[in-house]
């Protein structure tokens, strides 16, 4: 379980590619605090830790993985928004995020304001794929609140401390990005949907 509260951003140094998956090498400050068997959200995908060393870490991303997120477009150089896991009995600060992307959204539109950033996203509305005003979304690993909400968009509201310390100011339109959609959401959607009217 994650929080979607960045800790730090880290940078891909590899990437070899093991039959259908991804095994991708990553330099963080956070390298020589982790341990195998560890796991971390990489743009808000849980990731298991597979080798150490002193400044850098290896995970390995599956095919399914790469099909639902957008890991596989990675290069080196790229960088990564980062979180290990949450410790329990910790604040929950942001919302309650599995690490599990739904899906590849896409960025917008990026409208600059007085003192913070509105990012418009798109993407495939579904079954469990709704957003509400007010509502939690993650983008890429970081948890945010709706501002905006139509079937198949949403826009948040970005804080100068969340646009320099995460990948948001690298956004441009067109930019793919990780979607989580709100667990509980989802959960409410999979309920009602044997009572819902047919079309």
């Amino acid at each position: 379980m994650f929080t979607g509260i960045i800790e730090t951003l880290a940078t891909v140094s590899h990437i070899r590619k093991d039959r259908s998956n991804l095994d991708i090498t990553l330099e963080s400050p956070l390298a020589r605090e982790l341990k195998i068997d560890q796991s971390l959200a990489h743009n808000g995908v849980c990731l298991t830790v597979v080798a150490v060393g002193e400044d850098n870490y290896t995970v390995t991303a599956v095919q399914e993985t790469l099909n639902r997120s957008n890991l596989g477009s990675l290069r080196e150089g790229d960088r990564v928004n980062l979180e290990r896991a949450m410790v329990l009995g910790a604040r929950l600060d942001g919302h309650i995020v599995q690490g599990h992307v739904d899906q590849v959204g896409h960025c917008t539109h990026i409208d600059q304001k007085d003192g913070s950033w509105l990012f418009g996203f798109e993407y495939e509305p579904g079954p469990g794929r709704i957003t509400i005003e007010k509502g939690s979304i993650t983008v890429d690993g970081v948890s945010l609140t709706v501002v905006d909400s139509a079937p198949g968009h949403f826009s948040v509201a970005i804080i100068p401390y969340t646009y320099e310390h995460t990948r948001f100011r690298e956004y441009r339109p067109g930019s793919p990005v990780n979607l989580e959609f709100d667990m509980i959401g989802k959960y409410v959607a999979r309920l009602v949907a044997p009572h819902q009217p047919a079309d």
